[in-house]
């Protein structure tokens, strides 16, 4: 999953005052809704990104490869290790959502940052129908971006699929999976229940709840619309103060110890139920005694400090992670933390 969001997100601040007073064609970028790109076309586009989430279905990664943009085939192992993680778990009942056309064409060179704002804009930003998309380090030429909902498989998937057109076919540039539903909840329901966290004073609950809704209802971090500005302001406002973002956020245990924690984030156990994953500063992990009883201190000193955690979490994971990003692990359920 993203999380660039626990850190910050920007896209609220993409549409300026200086935009809404222009019209899209003076950029070198463009963007076509779905009502605005030529049926024919449109359907070629939904076609094809059908058949790259089958083949990912199916767990076919020769032919998702066979059918990449140069650059992306040549690096391929992420979305390889994806499929193939995910093979059996995605369906194949694909329903498109929705689709843009994204021009880059007029892009002489490589742009740092490719902004792309589709549909009509108001006086305040987005409207309802509007969205914009902000891409990194994109390379001149025509792109889709089609959203869908995928069901069949063992739980519903939203995935994004970015295609670029090359000598007039659609090759994959960009696949973008995420489950519709984790530990059983979908997104509507890790807002709401972080909502009530709120009410209730657990602001760490609420905070861990709200960015793992986010997760689950945010199609790819790059976008931003109406909808997704309004809820990443909720969440936004509800971020306690010691949740680590930039700087890692000191944790003292039982014995005066401290750690440095530099991530917290909800994530489903090897039994499909709700942990909060803890990692910290470790200089080596090679003494995987000493990591176990670091990890069961780092815990204890978890739970001591927020009990409200007993109430939203079945376990808690709590990883030393090194400088090089090696690490060692240890799960322990919520009722063996004493």
């Amino acid at each position: 999953m993203f999380r660039n969001f626990v850190v910050a997100r920007i896209m609220p601040q993409i549409v300026s005052v200086t935009f809404l007073l222009c019209s899209v064609t003076l950029f070198a970028q463009e963007c076509f809704q779905a009502n605005e790109i030529e049926p024919a076309t449109r359907t070629v586009i939904d076609n094809t990104a059908i058949q790259f989430i089958r083949y990912s279905a199916q767990g076919d990664v020769q032919s998702l490869r066979e059918n990449a943009i140069p650059t992306l085939a040549s690096a391929f192992e992420g979305i390889q290790q994806t499929v193939t993680q995910q093979k059996g778990s995605l369906g194949s009942d694909v329903t498109i959502r929705r689709e843009y056309y994204l021009d880059a064409s007029k892009l002489t060179a490589p742009a740092p940052l490719a902004e792309f704002f589709c549909g009509v804009y108001g006086g305040n930003g987005h409207t309802p129908s509007s969205a914009s998309f902000a891409i990194p380090n994109l390379d001149p030429g025509q792109y889709a971006l089609v959203l869908t909902n995928v069901a069949g498989g063992k739980v519903p998937y939203m995935v994004t699929v970015i295609m670029k057109k090359i000598q007039n076919q659609w090759k994959l540039a960009g696949y973008y999976p995420k489950p519709g539903e984790v530990a059983g909840h979908d997104a509507v329901w890790y807002v709401q229940q972080a909502r009530k966290f709120k009410r209730a004073g657990q602001l760490h609950n609420a905070w861990f709840y709200y960015v793992l809704g986010w997760e689950i209802y945010s199609p790819v971090d790059f976008m931003s619309s109406m909808q997704l500005d309004k809820l990443s302001n909720e969440i936004q406002s509800a971020r306690p103060g010691d949740v680590p973002a930039e700087k890692p956020v000191p944790l003292v245990s039982a014995n005066g110890r401290t750690f440095n924690l530099i991530q917290e984030f909800a994530a489903p156990d090897d039994k499909g139920q709700l942990s909060l994953v803890v990692k910290y500063q470790a200089a080596d992990v090679s003494n995987t005694a000493q990591a176990f009883q670091d990890n069961t201190a780092v815990m204890k000193a978890m739970v001591a400090k927020y009990p409200e955690l007993l109430q939203a979490f079945s376990g808690l994971v709590a990883r030393a992670t090194t400088p090089s990003g090696q690490d060692y692990g240890t799960l322990l359920a919520m009722k063996d933390i004493h």
